[in-house]
């Protein structure tokens, strides 16, 4: 589903909610119904919802399986949480700084040294 979600974002879903098209839904893959998708319900069809996926070079989609019977579609994704917004990434040449401190911190001030002797 990238570009719109990304490996990593957690997403809050509603279990049995109404399925509109143009909506992200999480369905059981209906060939391998241990397997959960994600997609984009496109619309629906004689057999239930053509879904695909937003990253047209994925071919794990309704091109490959056809459409989603309705008791497959599982819920629609509501919000989407990202792990690490982009824009509260540092930049790169601040991003290691940031990494390192706080163990150039500790070093300095005896923390290792500390908990050490506490073994």
């Amino acid at each position: 589903m990238a570009p719109t979600l990304a490996h990593g974002d957690r997403l809050f879903c509603r279990y049995g909610g109404r399925v509109r098209a143009g909506a992200i839904v999480v369905a059981r893959h209906p060939l391998r119904q241990e397997l959960f998708v994600v997609k984009r319900a496109v619309e629906r069809r004689g057999g239930g919802w053509w879904l695909l996926s937003d990253n047209s070079r994925v071919e794990s989609d309704s091109r490959d399986f056809g459409p989603v019977p309705d008791e497959l579609v599982l819920g629609r994704v509501l919000l989407r949480i990202s792990p690490r917004p982009s824009w509260l990434a540092p930049a790169g040449w601040l991003e290691p700084l940031l990494t390192r401190a706080p163990y150039a911190l500790a070093r300095r001030f005896g923390v290792f040294r500390r908990v050490r002797a506490g073994l």
